[in-house]
């Protein structure tokens, strides 16, 4: 492996952009609490792990190079996102009636849906492989085993991005007072929405790179 500081920074860079991951732990903590966007972050991670196996293993190869499993898992990932940015966006509409539900059962149900979200939100997204399979390669001595190096920097994204959830979470939830107040949250849910849809789409039009 080279570069192993390189690495390191790149990650870091790569993991703190905004994308749909970010998107769901943000929801996830201000809808559920602290507790909710963890395990969120929790989910995502457990799916790094697979994305690291597969890539260990050449499975992401091959569905980066098939283009009929590479669409099934784009349209799938896309199809997800959308369903999640439409349920928030349509849960402002429901407000009131949610008023009248058993606040605690709810909360348990939205706290045992949030490491799904986070797993299966992050799993679907072929992106995910591209990255893998694009990025990683830059770091291994050419011509070289890569199943030990492939497998210490995916371990090692893995980690990086539950220390970044863990510390983004905490922020999140340290200024969910204001963030959580009628007006704001419906501004922030609304927001989030959109923004899963989007992420959704853009996913959908998402090209196989051969």
């Amino acid at each position: 492996m080279e570069n192993v500081y390189l690495f390191v920074v790149m990650c870091i860079f790569l993991i703190i952009l905004p994308g749909p991951d970010t998107a769901i732990a943000t929801k996830n903590t201000l809808t559920v609490g602290k507790s909710g966007g963890l395990k969120t972050a929790l989910g995502t991670c457990c799916a790094l792990l697979i994305h690291t196996s597969a890539a260990v293993f050449g499975l992401s190869a091959i569905i980066v190079k098939s283009a009929l499993l590479f669409s099934v898992f784009k349209y799938v990932g896309a199809i997800y996102l959308i369903y999640l940015g439409v349920k928030t966006l349509w849960s402002l509409r429901r407000k009131e009636e949610a008023a009248t539900v058993d606040v605690n059962a709810k909360s348990q149900f939205e706290n045992s849906s949030c490491f799904k979200q986070g797993f299966l939100t992050n799993i679907l997204n072929p992106k995910v492989a591209v990255f893998f399979l694009t990025f990683l390669p830059q770091f291994v001595d050419a011509g070289s085993n890569t199943f030990i190096p492939f497998l210490l920097m995916g371990i090692t994204y893995t980690v990086l991005t539950a220390i970044w959830f863990f510390l983004y979470v905490l922020l999140i939830n340290q200024v969910s007072a204001f963030m959580k107040k009628p007006k704001s949250q419906k501004i922030i849910e609304g927001i989030t929405g959109t923004v899963l849809v989007g992420f959704g789409i853009k996913l959908a039009l998402e090209k196989a790179h051969n």
